[in-house]
């Protein structure tokens, strides 16, 4: 993999890059699914789930049981049951991957500008990230509802170029999954891939990207801002 060069800001993803929250997932989930008087859900199972936004993930969590005309009878129901419970929990069974900390510093003393762009919502990005030790690397911080659309659409990668007044070429993407490098090639970023994340159950071997890089310290050490 060559150096991407001439980079001037990075936009990281959260869930399955620089956190694990898959635990925080499997129990707000199952004690919705509780509440809803259903048996619970594998870990493995809700992380497949994960990554499209809240919404998404609900709706798939109701398919588990109900043909879809009957999940959407209990779509709000168990959304605000969700939502009720993650905010209760919020990175209590989260923990930060190997490498985060050490290559967000890394990326800083580049000089790199720092983003981070989930389709987590906003209520629950801000406290986690805060809680995590996260928040002071970023200048921007874009949520699943921060926009009419999230990723794999590109119009949050792009706002952030906009906010950093540059041309997306000179912006990389970092993700676990096909939403990032979707809304990276769309918006015209270059993107790196983490392999441990999420990314629906799929190898993210299969992913269009600009290489796949072990932690973010690894990345950090590809990019380049000349």
């Amino acid at each position: 993999m060559s150096k991407l060069n001439n980079i001037k800001a990075a936009i990281i993803d959260l869930d399955g890059t620089m956190l694990d929250t898959a635990g925080d997932f499997q129990v707000a989930v199952n004690r919705m699914r509780d509440e809803l008087g259903l048996t619970p859900l594998s870990q493995e199972t809700i992380v497949n789930f994960v990554g499209k936004g809240t919404e998404n993930l609900i709706r798939r969590v109701l398919a588990v049981d109900y043909a879809e005309d009957e999940a959407a009878g209990y779509f709000q129901q168990a959304l605000d049951a969700y939502t009720e419970h993650y905010l209760a929990i919020n990175g209590d069974y989260a923990s930060l991957y190997p490498g985060v900390l050490e290559g967000l510093q890394a990326m800083r003393a580049k000089g790199l500008r720092l983003a981070c762009v989930t389709n987590k919502p906003v209520s629950f990005t801000l406290p986690l990230l805060a809680k995590k030790g996260l928040s002071g690397f970023f200048e921007v911080v874009y949520g699943g509802d921060s926009f009419p659309k999230k990723k794999p659409d590109p119009m949050p990668l792009l706002q952030v170029c906009s906010d950093f007044k540059l041309e997306p070429a000179q912006v990389v993407a970092i993700g676990d999954s096909s939403n990032d490098a979707q809304a990276a090639r769309a918006a015209g970023c270059r993107v790196l891939n983490v392999p441990y994340g999420y990314n629906h159950g799929e190898s993210i071997h299969d992913v269009d990207s600009d290489g796949i890089v072990s932690t973010l310290v690894e990345a950090a050490q590809q990019i380049s801002v000349d």
